[in-house]
């Protein structure tokens, strides 16, 4: 029999080796009698500082049944695991005259071009960036030259946005296949620990490697990744997709590609794109999303107010969550907090600037950051353009460029400027709207009463951050599709994710609504 015991508490100080002799202990059996030990679930519980403890739900089997202490009653039940494994399913019937295409390679298109490959459909991807050593190559360049390539940058290229990020892969939804893009991960170079990390993240540095290792896997599979591919067009026979459109770098031909599925999951960015699909007759509707700021602190402060000075170094690099509603209305967040790690402009095109977060693996840049960010509403808009929400992002990248010197140096100052509205901040109050500047620094001071010491006076303030979601939503069905019969819209880009495994996820099921439609291509390609 396998059991799944939930709460388990230990000191920090005890290491993780120990823990099937704590269970034994708590059940009062021998630990010889524990099997097949698995961690499940490890979590940080500081709420009693600097008494603060390690949390774990474990697996395993024994030798005989358990009889389980009346104290553990609603702790510990049956893990039943092959029933939290999902089933894709079988192949359909229907004939797919040209094998499936996905365009783009963030994580939606990523597994869903991987599940395509598994169940032999043989996908074809495209991606309008480079692949991930030249992508590299590019953002190393951007960061010391400042030269801005728009197709190979921070956001385009494989793996998508979140691979120069934190790498998170925590996620708050619920979905039963949120455990396979796990090992997947893992299986890719990810690293054990994500399996069971209440808050996993795998780092930028990490996260390269395991991108490519995907792509590898996708391709043994027999699918094909055209890089530098950029989709131009989708052409429709009557509301039915029939073809695409593509272009090559560095190619005057035009290329139309017969297609009859097409996984549409082009990331939050893809600006000219949305242009495209919306002027092709695509169903899609404004999106609200959030703008604001990344707020630097040094990692010791963050450590402190959350572990206890006692506790600090003990632990991992402190994260932390916080939320405010603001008089004027408007909610305030912490988005994609970075511990250990560091700002990093992202723009996609010149003469715009926008910020994000970035760490590697071993959070150890010494400096916390994260996104601060305000509520924006559709109404913020000021049209019924369908891409008002884009005019808008791009409106406030704009005076961000310009405030930070036109050179893609972002505008940024200190707390205490930022808070008594000093001349030194109006680069970047000026780089957003009067709405959010307003809302954010009053939720500073109570940030502040939560964190010890947020408030403080050298922490720099940067702007502007404006990528956190997708200010579209592509409209599809229960099916998974848009009213272009064949057009599967998927993760972020689409509205339906947001973060890397909530978009892998989006990103199987784009997959399976293929599979459970079409039988695999039949005839060699």
């Amino acid at each position: 029999m396998r059991y799944r015991f939930r709460g388990i508490k230990t000191n920090i100080d005890v290491p993780m080796s120990e823990l099937p002799a704590v269970t034994a202990a708590k059940l009062r059996i021998p630990v010889s009698d524990i099997k097949d030990f698995e961690i499940r679930r490890k979590s940080v519980d500081s709420r009693k500082k600097p008494y603060i403890q390690y949390v774990y739900t474990v697996d395993f089997d024994t030798v005989k049944k358990l009889h389980i202490p009346k104290k553990f009653a609603q702790d510990i039940s049956i893990a039943d695991t092959e029933s939290e494994r999902p089933l894709p399913p079988s192949p359909g019937d229907a004939p797919l005259a040209s094998r499936p295409v996905v365009v783009g390679m963030g994580p939606a298109g990523l597994f869903a071009a991987l599940e395509l490959a598994k169940a032999g459909y043989r996908p074809l991807v495209l991606e309008r960036g480079p692949s991930m050593e030249r992508r590299i190559d590019a953002v190393e360049r951007f960061r010391k030259d400042r030269i801005l390539d728009p197709e190979a940058n921070m956001l385009f290229g494989e793996g998508g946005a979140g691979t120069f990020s934190d790498g998170k892969i925590g996620t708050g939804i619920k979905d039963s296949l949120i455990r396979e893009v796990l090992k997947e991960f893992r299986d890719a170079g990810a690293g054990d620990d994500i399996m069971y990390l209440a808050k996993p993240h795998i780092g930028t540095d990490v996260l390269r490697d395991v991108i490519v290792n995907i792509r590898k896997k996708i391709e043994s599979f027999g699918g094909e990744i055209l890089f530098d591919t950029k989709l131009e067009a989708i052409i429709t026979e009557g509301d039915r997709l029939k073809a695409i459109g593509i272009t090559r770098k560095n190619a005057t031909a035009y290329e139309r590609i017969s297609a009859g599925a097409l996984i549409l999951a082009i990331g939050h960015s893809a600006r000219d794109t949305f242009s495209m699909i919306n002027a092709t007759g695509l169903s899609m509707q404004q999106k609200p999303f959030s703008i604001g700021v990344r707020m630097e602190h040094p990692q010791s402060l963050i450590d402190e107010a959350q572990y206890g000075r006692e506790n600090a170094g003990k632990l991992p690099p402190a994260d932390y969550r916080i939320n405010y509603k603001a008089s004027n209305g408007r909610g305030v967040y912490s988005f994609c907090m970075c511990p250990g790690g560091e700002v990093v402009v992202c723009s996609t095109k010149d003469g715009e600037l926008c910020v994000n977060g970035m760490s590697n693996r071993k959070r150890d840049s010494g400096t916390a950051n994260s996104g601060i960010l305000c509520d924006v509403r559709t109404e913020d808009f000021g049209s019924d353009d369908v891409l008002a929400g884009v005019r808008f992002q791009e409106k406030y990248e704009r005076l961000a460029f310009i405030n930070g010197g036109s050179d893609f140096t972002a505008p940024s100052c200190h707390m205490d400027a930022f808070l008594n509205g000093d001349p030194e901040a109006a680069k970047v109050t000026d780089s957003l709207p009067a709405f959010a500047a307003e809302a954010i620094r009053e939720a500073v001071p109570d940030f502040a009463r939560k964190i010890h010491g947020y408030d403080d006076p050298s922490s720099i303030v940067t702007a502007v951050e404006t990528r956190s979601s997708s200010p579209v939503r592509i409209i599809r069905d229960e099916q998974g599709e848009s009213n272009i019969k064949g057009v599967y819209p998927a993760g972020e880009g689409a509205g339906y994710a947001g973060g890397i495994t909530s978009a892998a996820c989006d990103g199987i099921r784009a997959a399976w609504h293929i599979i459970e439609r079409y039988h695999p291509l039949q005839q060699d390609l």
